[in-house]
């Protein structure tokens, strides 16, 4: 990626699972983490794409290992399958990164269907449940670890959840369980965080899975993107203070220093990531 920040941050052999590996924040969580040396698991629905991401972390001279495994996150007998194998390949998990997560569809509340509403659940609160106590031996056993919980910030500002306010109060769950977990595992060594995203750009479609929400919900593509913003007609900027797109690896940055241990007195906390849009 364009404008990477060198980090050492001590990730050489840890063992990391993302989740949502195949996604547009996926990817870049998946490559950066194997860019530090880290053996990164890309706990995905969609393998292919995982192949794929894995072979460009390859080709970028990564010395982490990536190793795709299909996951379905709302499923605890697939999550089970996925640490099983997890261990048999890498060890132990020290760092697990709950990313997956997604937008049903867009609309008013009062149109939400029951569907919909489901799914958000099962997607972004019992994935987020489900993986964490699957890891939770691993860490609690050994008294060391990190958890880091993507969320959004349409858990945040009214104005990032229009059309969306289902999935932003899903969020909010994540946000709170992220305090909760934090204060409970503290003392045993673990360390619980959130990070929530802003409007974050994948650089090229292909870089993502085709049920990623992207391009599920038809949101344009990364070029067209970029053009807007340059000649002033991209929505939502004229009030940004950093006045550029927010990228994959920008996720992954803040991701990576919660995940090492130069953040190893933090925990229980929220940032957002959004180029200032959003400021407590």
């Amino acid at each position: 990626f364009k404008e990477r920040i060198e980090m050492e941050l001590g990730l050489q052999g840890k063992t990391v699972i993302v989740t949502g590996g195949s996604g547009g924040i996926g990817h870049g969580l998946v490559v950066e983490f194997a860019r530090e040396g880290a053996n990164v698991v890309s706990a995905s629905r969609d393998v292919a794409t995982g192949e794929q991401i894995a072979a460009r972390a390859r080709e970028q001279g990564c010395t982490g290992t990536v190793l795709p495994i299909k996951t379905d996150v709302t499923d605890p007998a697939s999550v089970d399958a996925m640490l099983k194998a997890t261990h048999e390949r890498f060890g132990l998990v020290d760092v697990l990164v709950n990313n997956a997560g997604g937008v049903g569809s867009t609309c008013p509340f009062d149109e939400l269907d029951a569907e919909t509403r489901r799914w958000e659940i099962a997607l972004n609160i019992d994935g987020v449940v489900n993986c964490t106590q699957a890891v939770a031996q691993d860490m609690l056993s050994r008294g060391t670890g990190s958890v880091i919980n993507i969320s959004s910030n349409s858990s945040l500002l009214g104005e990032a959840a229009q059309n969306i306010v289902h999935y932003g109060a899903v969020k909010g769950f994540v946000n709170s369980f992220t305090k909760l977990l934090a204060y409970e595992w503290g003392p045993k060594g673990v360390r619980v965080n959130t990070i929530a995203p802003g409007w974050i750009v994948p650089h090229r479609n292909e870089d993502i899975a085709e049920g990623s929400f992207w391009n599920r919900l038809q949101l344009g593509t990364p070029e067209g993107m970029q053009t807007a913003l340059e000649d002033g007609t991209l929505f939502n900027m004229s009030s940004l203070p950093i006045k550029r797109l927010g990228r994959p690896e920008d996720i992954a940055n803040l991701t990576m220093f919660f995940a090492s241990d130069a953040s190893n007195y933090i925990t229980g906390q929220l940032v957002s990531v959004s180029g200032g849009v959003y400021m407590p």
